[in-house]
């Protein structure tokens, strides 16, 4: 049985991905933060499906706590197959610009969306290569490290995300002679259980600068996360972040985009 493990699968893409793993026969670890009661909720659904599952209070931006969330993990299941590193965000902007900006939020919205995931990498692909595992690891992007939104203060989170990016295809490159296939997915507007805070009418006008039309749904990402967790399927696919967002990026128009958090 194959082994997964995905970092804020309490709710949202996260916990989607870990029911769909479940699905597929796969044990899943499941990391929170503030949400224990999301974690619980898709521990349940993903045993519905008969796997083992192992629920895991960690903040991702802890070096030490990454490390040892991995070596548990690996411990209680075995060997880690996938890894996908989803944990992410930029809640709480500050006001004000660059020059106005605390550097400890600069830190914290650096730490959250690239280096959880070079922490809880590190240590994956330490146990795929000694064990000769040809893994999976998957980086949850966004729209943001294409484009930029000024308007809402999105510098340390771009930047997060940008470099988000070219980890995956350097690590990609690096690890691919292991039999270890990198990629990412960069999400556009899904309307998860975080789009509850805006109203219809931001909504609608978000979705009116989607050249598709309106925003997706997590059903819009967790296939492209199967398939990239599918050594057959996706085995010559490396370093590459798929841009899933109704061709929002393409259409560059998210600077027009006038509501607020």
């Amino acid at each position: 049985m194959k082994n997964v493990l995905i970092t804020g699968s309490s709710h949202g893409i996260g916990a989607a991905a870990a029911v769909a793993f479940a699905k597929e026969g796969y044990n899943v670890g499941i990391n929170w933060k503030s949400d224990y009661a999301g974690a619980q909720e898709t521990a349940r659904r993903c045993e519905e499906y008969g796997v083992k599952t192992k629920i895991y209070l960690v903040d991702v931006c802890s070096h030490d706590g990454c490390r040892d969330m991995i070596h548990d993990f690996i411990e209680t299941f075995g060997h880690i197959d996938v890894l996908v590193n989803n944990a992410g965000g930029a809640l709480k902007i500050p006001e004000g610009e660059f020059m106005d900006m605390p550097m400890e939020y600069w830190d914290s919205q650096i730490d959250l969306n690239l280096n959880s995931a070079a922490y809880c990498s590190r240590y994956a692909v330490e146990d795929m290569i000694k064990k000769g595992i040809k893994g999976k690891i998957i980086n949850i992007s966004s729209i943001h490290s294409e484009v930029t939104w000024v308007r809402r203060r999105m510098l340390p989170y771009s930047a997060g995300k940008g470099g988000l990016n070219m980890f995956t295809k350097a690590l990609g490159v690096e690890v691919i002679k292991y039999g270890i296939n990198v990629n990412g997915i960069a999400p556009g507007l899904i309307f998860t259980k975080l789009a509850e805070r805006y109203s219809e009418a931001d909504l609608a006008s978000f979705s009116r600068k989607i050249p598709y039309g309106n925003g997706g749904t997590v059903d819009d990402i967790t296939p492209m996360i199967l398939f990239l967790a599918d050594h057959e399927k996706s085995k010559f696919i490396v370093g590459q972040t798929f841009f899933i967002d109704g061709g929002q990026s393409i259409d560059g128009s998210i600077e027009s985009m006038n509501f607020e958090f």
